[in-house]
């Protein structure tokens, strides 16, 4: 087995204190939503992977390559352009999601939302779920 070459790794970094240093307050508002969101989805507690993303559960992967690693099974973190939030982006299902979503961007593997006033909390909810199912289906 190949050593972790993943630079972004969990650590033991305290997830209040990050998302208390959130400078902007209704972004840090809407992170503790998302954090407590994600956490009843999961089931798992959320833990720091790297220093501005909050990860929950974990999901071990290992590419063709070699190259292998360790990554939550869903994810977000308030950067300071939007949040963005580690999820499935790509499938049928998710695409469906997404339509009915309301305000966001994508990239390949983020979505990316200014503030949750701009999405259907109850979307969100499914896409986070139908990201867990799907991450731990493998």
């Amino acid at each position: 087995m190949s050593e972790n070459s993943n630079k972004t790794q969990f650590n033991d970094a305290a997830v209040t204190a990050f998302l208390d240093a959130v400078p902007d307050e209704r972004k840090r508002r809407d992170s503790y939503v998302i954090l407590e969101m994600m956490r009843e989805i999961s089931g798992e507690e959320p833990r720091m992977y790297g220093t501005s993303i909050v990860g929950f559960g974990n999901v071990h992967y290992q590419y063709e390559s070699g190259r292998e690693g360790d990554m939550p099974v869903v994810a977000f973190s308030p950067r300071k352009q939007n949040l963005t939030l580690y999820i499935t982006t790509d499938d049928d299902e998710y695409e469906a999601l997404r339509a009915r979503l309301g305000k966001h961007k994508v990239g390949k593997v983020c979505l990316y939302i200014n503030k949750l006033a701009d999405v259907d909390p109850a979307v969100l909810r499914e896409m986070i779920s139908h990201t867990v199912s799907t991450v731990r289906a493998g």
